[in-house]
């Protein structure tokens, strides 16, 4: 909201892992007038009851929402690129199995080019490589250390 003045009619990309920032962006993105696409690798989806309960509020507040395995589809005139770790605490015996799964989610300059015009890229960090690569997250248009200010005010 800081950087494009408003939240309504954009689009938010999520490429990585169904995992808990996800479940909560999902439960608020159309709230917000936001639409909303996930691109996750199969057996790494979001939660069934939060997928559903997202289906229901893009149709109550008029937004789309697309599940997809394709990062590129996804990431189809974004203007929010979103990624978080794909190793949470806990998974750590599953790391050489998740880097696997996960091969060809790595945002990239290339995934940029199918977003839209004025995309900006978020990480609650720590970031890993394998994620994001650096020409994208040290990029101007990385908003991952204002994102990390504005949480400090949360804490």
């Amino acid at each position: 909201q800081e950087h494009y003045g408003g939240l309504n009619g954009l689009t938010v990309t999520w490429i990585g892992d169904g995992n808990n920032v996800l479940h909560s962006i999902m439960t608020s993105a159309a709230k917000l007038g936001m639409h909303l696409r996930i691109a996750t690798p199969k057996g790494f989806e979001p939660d069934l009851k939060i997928t559903k309960i997202t289906e229901q509020y893009s149709k109550e507040y008029g937004t789309k929402l697309l599940l997809t395995t394709d990062p590129l589809e996804a990431a189809d005139s974004a203007n929010v690129l979103v990624t978080d770790t794909w190793i949470s605490m806990g998974q750590e015996e599953e790391k050489k199995e998740r880097l696997k799964a996960f091969q060809g989610y790595q945002i990239t300059s290339q995934t940029t080019k199918s977003a839209a015009s004025n995309w900006t890229f978020l990480h609650c960090l720590p970031r890993k490589p394998e994620e994001v690569d650096d020409e994208v997250f040290y990029s101007p248009r990385s908003l991952v250390f204002q994102e990390a200010e504005n949480r400090k005010w949360t804490i």
